[in-house]
């Protein structure tokens, strides 16, 4: 029996937005977008981070005043509270996107070999 795919994907995903995870995730995003100081912190920590991240992926330099600003950032969104919950529920969800990815691609690695065990 053929299996598609795409229903699997789409239950998947379902389940996902169900998960405590997810549901954890969206509380302490919704509390951060509803407090106007927190929102703007968090906005302006995330426009940090992807200004990094585009320089990385253009092979860019970061220079040190840029490193001491995101770590002053990060420092930062750390002390205050909702911001913090916010984080740490993003590294949960991450940690889950990790796991049921490496689930997702065992059979490749298991047809192909894994090339970092090699």
């Amino acid at each position: 029996m053929a299996v598609n795919l795409f229903d699997s994907a789409y239950a998947m995903e379902n389940a996902i937005r169900q998960s405590d995870e997810y549901v954890l995730l969206r509380k302490f995003y919704n509390e951060v977008n509803e407090d106007e100081s927190a929102r703007r912190m968090f906005e302006n920590f995330r426009n940090i981070q992807l200004h990094l991240q585009e320089k990385q992926m253009m092979g860019q330099e970061i220079t040190q005043e840029e490193i001491d600003h995101a770590q002053k950032a990060v420092a930062l969104v750390q002390q205050h509270d909702k911001i913090s919950k916010l984080m740490e529920a993003e590294q949960r969800m991450s940690m889950v996107i990790t796991q049921l990815n490496e689930i997702i691609m065992k059979p490749l690695e298991e047809l192909y070999g894994n090339p970092n065990n090699q």
